[in-house]
C-alpha cells in the first residue's frame, strides 16, 4: 500500500467563493474537507505542497495526514480544480478515511523492462490504452502502482488485465471483459501515416501547380 504522507495545512472560517478566492489572492491553495458524517472543514494549503502530491502522479491515490492546528486528519484527495490557463491547483477536496473506509480510486499502471521486449528492440511502439485502471479498496490497502512487465512481448501482443496480478483485496470497476492496457504495435503503421501525410501533401502541391497552369492559360488567351 502507498505510505501514508504527512501535509500542513490551516483552517479558514468561512466557506464560499469570496474567502477562497482571498485565500488565493494569499498564495494559497483552498480545500475542503468533508464525509465520515462529520461537518465540512475550510482549510488552505501551501502550493507548494500540493504541487509536489501532484508530480508524483498518484496524488489521488496518496492517503495523507493533514497536520491542522495540532490535530490529524487522514484523508484522501478525491477531487483537484485547476487554473485554465496556468494549470495551477485552484481548490482540492479531501475525503475523511479510516482502515474500514472503502474507496474508488485510479492506480496509476507503471511499465518495466522495455528494452526486454523483442518487440520493442525490433521498432515496435508501446501503445499504452490506460495509464490508470480504476479500483475499489479499503483506504488503508491502496497500491502504490499497477506494474506490468513487458519481458518478452512480441510486435502485435497484447497485455490484458487477466494477465496482472492483483493485491488481495483489490476488486476491479470493470469486471464484464477483459480490457487490454497496452499492445506493442508495429512500426508500419507509423511509417504508413507518414507515407499518407507525404501523399497528400503532394497531391496538394500538384493540384496548386494545375491551377497556376490554367490561370496562365487564361491570362494568355485574354490577351489575345
Amino acid at each position: 500500500m502507498s505510505d501514508i504522507v504527512s501535509m500542513p495545512a490551516k483552517t479558514r472560517e468561512r466557506a464560499g467563493k469570496g474567502p477562497a478566492r482571498a485565500a488565493r489572492r494569499a498564495g494559497l491553495v483552498p480545500g475542503v474537507i468533508y464525509g465520515a458524517k462529520k461537518d465540512p472543514l475550510m482549510i488552505t494549503l501551501d502550493p507548494r505542497d500540493v504541487f509536489k502530491g501532484l508530480k508524483t502522479g498518484s496524488f489521488l491515490a496518496t492517503i495523507y495526514e493533514l497536520e491542522i492546528g495540532g490535530k490529524k486528519e487522514q484523508v484522501l484527495p478525491r477531487d483537484v480544480q485547476f487554473h485554465p490557463v496556468t494549470d495551477n491547483a485552484m481548490h482540492v477536496d479531501f475525503l475523511r478515511v479510516s482502515a474500514a473506509t472503502s474507496v474508488t480510486i485510479e492506480v496509476p499502471v507503471h511499465f518495466l523492462n522495455e528494452e526486454e521486449s523483442p518487440g520493442v528492440k525490433r521498432g515496435g511502439l508501446l501503445n499504452i490504452v490506460r495509464h490508470e485502471i480504476e479500483m475499489t479498496c479499503r483506504a488503508d490497502a491502496i497500491p502504490d502502482q499497477i506494474v506490468v512487465d513487458l519481458t518478452g512481448l512480441e510486435i502485435g501482443d497484447s497485455v490484458h488485465i487477466s494477465s496482472i496480478s492483483l493485491p488481495d483485496g483489490v476488486e476491479l470497476t470493470i469486471t464484464d471483459r477483459d480490457f487490454t492496457i497496452a499492445t506493442i504495435a508495429a512500426p508500419t503503421l507509423a511509417v504508413e501515416e507518414e507515407e499518407e501525410a507525404e501523399a497528400a501533401e503532394g497531391a496538394e502541391e500538384d493540384a496548386e501547380g494545375e491551377e497556376g497552369e490554367e490561370k496562365t492559360e487564361e491570362e494568355g488567351e485574354s490577351e489575345g
